[in-house]
């Protein structure tokens, strides 16, 4: 499989519930093939500082804001990976609503030898700048985990159009190692769905049409970010 390492694009989120997730696919099923990753399990592993700067870069004590520019930095996986199972260490920029992400390839043993500090694996340009926000940052360290099970599609006529619906989100403190499994607090409720429209130019007019026939609308939400606040309330 060949893997996207850059990305520039939009991406609207929708909250639902899985009748009107189902609905909403049974009338656009034809216009979409399943993605590279069709179904899978997605995880996440958030780094941040010991006083989760990057975070709370983010959001506010109300809840969110839209600060003009937000980043992330993670490390994902597509189901539980071993040692040698290739991971993505990506960093996430977002600036007046166009996400830029940009990631390495490398197997999970070599990115763990270099949170822990060894190393840097790898001379690539994506590399080099992972590695100066992580210099920046004085080398956050893993500060949760987030997983949920995703259904991934492409538009038929236009495979530069993403849509992704992840259910079953949840996020855990503890054993932040990707090798650990997918186990964690429900985020949100059994009955939710989380879509995310993604796409490197405007969206069809028709997909419009029939996001608001359903009453469906773009909505601010962050995994990480909710997750962070959940921990504050305990």
């Amino acid at each position: 499989m060949a893997f996207v390492t850059v990305f520039q694009r939009v991406e609207k989120k929708y909250r639902m519930t899985v009748a009107q997730k189902d609905l909403f696919l049974s009338e656009i099923r034809d216009q979409l093939i399943p993605d590279a990753y069709g179904k899978s399990t997605v995880c996440s592993l958030y780094l941040d500082t010991p006083d989760r700067r990057i975070i709370r870069a983010s959001i506010d004590a109300k809840g969110f804001e839209k600060p003009a520019y937000k980043e992330k930095l993670r490390l994902r996986s597509y189901g539980t990976p071993n040692a040698d199972t290739n991971v993505f260490f990506e960093i996430k920029k977002k600036y007046k609503g166009v996400v830029y992400k940009r990631r390495a390839v490398l197997p999970l043993s070599k990115a763990v030898v270099y949170l822990n500090g060894g190393e840097k694996p790898g001379e690539s340009q994506i590399m080099n700048e992972i590695d100066w926000a992580m210099r920046f940052y004085e080398f956050p360290k893993p500060s949760m985990l987030l997983s949920c099970e995703r259904e991934a599609y492409t538009l038929r006529d236009n495979p530069h159009l993403r849509l992704t619906f992840d259910t079953d989100l949840r996020y855990r403190e503890t054993e932040l190692d990707l090798s650990a499994g997918s186990h964690g607090i429900k985020l949100l409720p059994d009955d939710a769905v989380l879509m995310e429209v993604k796409t490197d130019g405007a969206m069809p007019l028709w997909l419009a049409h029939r996001l608001d026939g359903h009453g469906l609308y773009p909505a601010s939400f962050s995994k990480y970010g909710t997750a962070y606040l959940n921990t504050l309330k305990k």
